[in-house]
């Protein structure tokens, strides 16, 4: 699969995974998941703290291989070989990114997307220092904000994510939101 022709299918509202037996077939979803990027993104008062107390730097693409098998690092992992290097190849021509926490020398934790225009798909996230991913999440909706993003894809809802707002929507009310936020030109970095 070539970038441009993977980067067209996100922007229809598909996305890649790998099956059982390490095939990767593009999905789609009844119900999407979305990040919201307004007040109703909200975190729990002693996450807040955590962040106050500034234990964790952030840092986009500084260890973008890492981010990519931080998140592929687990029993069941949708994220095959062959998807890494896809995600690698996006890398490589400006479309996938990593968000990073990290603790001195150490990844605490981090987020995979990628970012077309202005819509952010978040791939997956993982930690290796309790609360890193949530603090890469705070800072990244801090971020997409600053940056006039209006769209936080993140595909699926799990109680992780409903933590921070996170609401499902049905595909015919998410098409109209994708093609909107298709239309601003925001850049990740």
């Amino acid at each position: 699969m070539d970038v441009s022709s993977i980067i067209q299918g996100y922007a229809q509202g598909y996305f890649l995974m790998a099956d059982d037996d390490n095939e990767l077939k593009w999905y789609s979803s009844r119900n999407r998941a979305l990040i919201p990027l307004d007040s109703r993104f909200y975190y729990p008062k002693s996450l807040r703290r955590v962040i106050n107390q500034e234990r964790f730097e952030v840092a986009i693409d500084k260890d973008f291989v890492a981010v990519c098998k931080g998140c592929a690092n687990r029993e069941s992992t949708w994220i095959s070989q062959e998807l890494m290097g896809i995600y690698w190849n996006l890398h490589q021509a400006g479309w996938a990114h990593s968000f990073e926490t990290w603790q001195g020398d150490k990844l605490a934790g981090g987020i995979l997307g990628i970012a077309i225009r202005g819509v952010f798909i978040g791939e997956s996230m993982f930690y290796q220092i309790p609360d890193g991913s949530k603090v890469a999440m705070v800072k990244l909706v801090e971020h997409l904000r600053q940056r006039g993003y209006g769209l936080f894809d993140a595909q699926m809802q799990n109680p992780h994510l409903a933590r921070f707002g996170a609401y499902s929507i049905s595909d015919a009310q998410y098409r109209p939101l994708l093609e909107q936020a298709l239309t601003l030109r925001c850049t990740f970095n």
